[in-house]
């Protein structure tokens, strides 16, 4: 049995989860997120958590049980705590501002670089190089770090360009005369 597919998923007070078939949504105080889920799965709602299992022990059933599990506790804790992710813009001249929902970051490049916020995200700069993302959804939060990340990503001899907070960029040593 699956480890993580076993533990219950505990729902905290103030959130509310519905289901429709395989479809299940999430209400709590920072919004709503819905998902649909493999129909292999049986997704059991108590009044105070969410119980998962799976029919049998095939490969695939069991590569489900944990994801499925994971997922909806991932919807319980973005709908209450939320999700960010911080971003460090790092090079001479490199910065980013907002301007309305829009991130405007000086790269490098002979023109500035624009990035609309999607539905559901919000982007804060703290200081001109440094940027939070954050949202309900982690998938969301995490895909739109990535691609504020691949607009300039960090370079492995000076370390220049937009790396993760948590990220540790390898150096390399420069060529010698």
């Amino acid at each position: 049995m699956s480890r993580i597919g076993r533990a219950p998923v505990v729902i905290p007070a103030g959130v509310t989860v519905t289901q429709d078939g395989n479809t299940l949504t999430v209400k709590g105080p920072k919004g709503e997120l819905t998902r649909e889920f493999h129909p292999n799965m049986t997704i059991e709602i108590t009044d105070s958590e969410v119980l998962v299992t799976r029919p049998n022990d095939i490969k695939m059933n069991k590569s489900l049980h944990g994801l499925t599990r994971a997922l909806i506790a991932n919807m319980v804790t973005g709908v209450t705590q939320g999700f960010e992710k911080a971003l460090e813009i790092s090079g001479v001249g490199y910065r980013a501002e907002k301007k309305g929902n829009k991130l405007v970051m000086n790269l490098g490049y002979s023109h500035p670089v624009e990035m609309e916020d999607p539905e559901g995200i919000e982007t804060v700069t703290d200081g001109p190089v440094k940027v939070i993302v954050k949202g309900i959804s982690k998938e969301a939060v995490g895909a739109h770090a990535a691609n504020i990340r691949a607009k300039r990503p960090p370079e492995p001899y000076k370390g220049h360009g937009i790396k993760y907070a948590s990220e540790h960029i390898r150096r390399k040593v420069g060529k010698t005369g």
